[in-house]
């Protein structure tokens, strides 16, 4: 459990709800400072504004700074008091029990009131620090320039400066509300981590959970148990995953099945021909049956279709491996088909079966391997005999393909009885034979389409079947048609 991955996702989120956190509450910790120094530095104007012409008044009567300290500490009070109630209203709130004039920290009311004023006269020299730190320096024209001067009879005789000092200092109200935001902030971040860890579990949960089925599924394929799925809940990539992993799931259980059934149908068609050939030998054997050149024969005959069987299995294999080895070559398709026609024609005729060639004269010329697409002919043409009556024909026709230049396709089109629409789809597949009786005179070892089929699919084409009627009736020109698809000259 200590290695599960919701407690790694659960452990990773956490980790970026508390960077969140420490980030908000910096940056909003921050952000309320310099509220507070904004606002400090404007109350400082209004104050130095308040200010200016009270100075300008106490310099016209005495003609000099002497004695502005006691002066001030005596008058601002009301000032202070206005500016920061509001019209007067509650005088002295905010300054806290005996934070009167001259009470708390050092500059008295300005201390209280966190701010600092610096009076300093016509030359730039302070006359007057509540914090009595720069009381005799001169101050810069930078300096100068952020206070507002006191003026009389349009004579400069002095800098007003109201700023901002230390406004998160112990026991100010600036420094409490600072405090309770800080506070709340912290509150905030830890309810609104805590609901995101909430939501954050239900959803690691619904990503797990699947994985944990998959998991579960997988394990028991590993097993054997092919018939396991998993169930599609939803339609975004764990729905996509979890159809991909039933199509697998599937696949596979279609291959066994398909594996199950070749081993099963290789065993039946290699017992015929060897119980045949053991039979014989025991009747030999036991001289019930004469040992003689037309046994012989009959016995050669049957090694000669265990033979072939086995050739075509290896064949089938190799074509499915994608091992095969196809010996290209341009080749004029018309002289191919009339050349396998030929060799066939002697028992087309003996079977009453009329085999016809239907092919243009400008047909384009193709890339293949003759050997095999003559096998894949000799198999076409050999199964349409197989199936269409006396007094029947068979039509190999070759026609441009409508759908790319250079392609071609070849039918081989018969009027036999026809496919059953049923059986149809399952024409292509190993040793499939409509006839379930599976009697061999019925038909060959049902390897003959599979064959086709992989040998057109080795040359990059395609092979489709089609059968329109499964009756005498009613019959619309032909039994089956097998077309053939192959690619022209790259």
């Amino acid at each position: 459990m200590r290695n599960s991955l919701i407690f790694k996702l659960l452990g990773a989120f956490l980790l970026v709800v508390a960077i969140g956190g420490l980030v908000i509450f910096w940056l909003t910790s921050r952000a309320t400072q310099n509220a507070f120094n904004l606002y400090a530095t404007r109350n400082g104007q209004a104050f130095a504004q308040r200010l200016s012409p009270i100075l300008a008044e106490y310099y016209s009567t005495n003609m000099s700074w002497q004695g502005v300290d006691p002066f001030l500490q005596s008058q601002l009070s009301s000032i202070a008091a206005t500016i920061t109630t509001g019209n007067g209203k509650g005088q002295g709130q905010g300054f806290g029990q005996g934070q009167g004039v001259g009470a708390g920290r050092q500059g008295g009311i300005w201390g209280a009131l966190g701010q600092r004023m610096i009076l300093a006269d016509g030359h730039g020299i302070v006359v007057s620090d509540t914090t009595g730190e720069l009381n005799g320096q001169t101050l810069t024209s930078t300096q100068l320039a952020n206070g507002v001067p006191v003026m009389v009879n349009d004579t400069l005789i002095g800098t007003i400066l109201v700023t901002p000092n230390d406004i998160a200092g112990a026991n100010t109200p600036a420094r409490q509300f600072l405090t309770s935001v800080n506070k709340s902030i912290i509150l905030s971040v830890v309810f609104a981590s805590g609901i995101a860890l909430l939501l954050g579990a239900i959803l690691f949960f619904q990503i797990t959970a699947p994985l944990r089925q998959f998991n579960k599924a997988a394990s028991a394929i590993a097993q054997g148990d092919l018939s396991q799925r998993v169930a599609i809940r939803s339609h975004d990539e764990l729905g996509e995953l979890s159809q991909t992993f039933n199509q697998m799931a599937e696949s596979l259980d279609r291959n066994e099945t398909q594996r199950k059934h070749l081993m099963a149908d290789i065993a039946h068609e290699l017992r015929t021909p060897i119980t045949v050939i053991q039979a014989n030998l025991e009747a030999m054997l036991d001289e019930v049956l004469p040992l003689d050149v037309e046994q012989v024969a009959a016995l050669h005959d049957e090694t000669l279709l265990l033979s072939r069987l086995v050739g075509d299995l290896r064949l089938l294999s190799q074509a499915e491996a994608g091992v095969l080895k196809l010996e290209r070559q341009e080749i004029d398709v018309v002289g191919l088909i009339h050349r396998v026609v030929e060799k066939i024609k002697v028992q087309a005729q003996q079977n009453d079966i009329i085999l016809e060639i239907d092919t243009p004269e400008d047909l384009p010329r193709i890339q293949i391997d003759a050997d095999r697409i003559t096998q894949v002919l000799n198999n076409l043409i050999g199964n349409a005999l197989r199936y269409t009556p006396r007094d029947g024909k068979i039509i190999v026709r070759v026609v441009k393909s409508p759908g790319s230049a250079g392609t071609i396709q070849i039918s081989v089109t018969d009027t036999g009885l026809g496919i059953d629409p049923e059986a149809l789809p399952f024409v292509f597949d190993r040793f499939y034979r409509a006839d379930q009786s599976r009697a061999r005179n019925s038909g060959g070892s049902g390897l003959g389409l599979a064959i086709v089929k992989q040998l057109v699919e080795a040359h990059g084409g395609k092979v489709e079947a089609v059968s329109p009627v499964f009756s005498n009736d009613d019959k619309q020109g032909y039994g089956t048609r097998i077309t053939i698809t192959l690619p022209g000259v790259a």
